[in-house]
């Protein structure tokens, strides 16, 4: 066990298909439990992001280096002392096993809907690379978490806020309330 482990340090990984809410859920937890934030998009190389640009799905050799990325990065910030949350889709259990290789307790948030509501969401979304004809692709991979796995599933369904205290509360979190967290 490394010394980051010993010292309590965690990561929760926000994980699904684009569009379901990910970077929203992720900053808003991080900014209420005081977690250091990163968005697993900018560990993307060049690459990457054009293959997606383009309506190519990613393959396990483009994934391989960028979860080591954010694998090393989540190890550097235990390292450091942070606590973190990152996205990640993390969409198959061997993607999340190299997340779990970080030098900290690496948990997840599957962030859950019907791949409709996702469609809609992913269609009005205005500046990112991935377009809406790749969901089908995504929920084609999605290995939804195990019940061996560190972490907890939460719909998307309801409002933010009501997605951000359950999701504390699936995780087993208390965190500064809302008043606290805004200043």
């Amino acid at each position: 066990m490394s010394d980051a482990t010993r010292a309590g340090r965690q990561c929760v990984v926000v994980m699904g298909p684009s569009g379901v809410g990910k970077t929203t859920v992720a900053q808003s937890l991080a900014k209420r439990l005081g977690f250091a934030f990163a968005e697993a998009d900018e560990f993307h190389p060049k690459a990457n992001i054009e293959k997606m640009s383009a309506g190519i799905p990613l393959d396990d050799d483009d994934r391989a280096p960028w979860l080591a990325l954010i694998r090393d990065w989540l190890t550097a910030q235990a390292r450091d002392g942070r606590d973190t949350v990152v996205t990640c889709s993390a969409l198959k259990r061997r993607y999340r096993d190299v997340l779990r290789g970080a030098e900290t307790r690496v948990r997840f948030l599957e962030l859950i809907s019907d791949p409709e509501v996702i469609e809609g969401r992913l269609k009005q979304r205005k500046g990112h690379y991935m377009p809406a004809s790749l969901l089908a692709s995504q929920f084609a991979a999605l290995e939804s978490l195990g019940t061996d796995e560190d972490g907890a599933l939460v719909d998307v369904a309801a409002d933010v806020e009501t997605v951000i205290e359950r999701s504390l509360a699936a995780l087993g979190f208390v965190a500064a309330p809302r008043s606290a967290a805004a200043g």
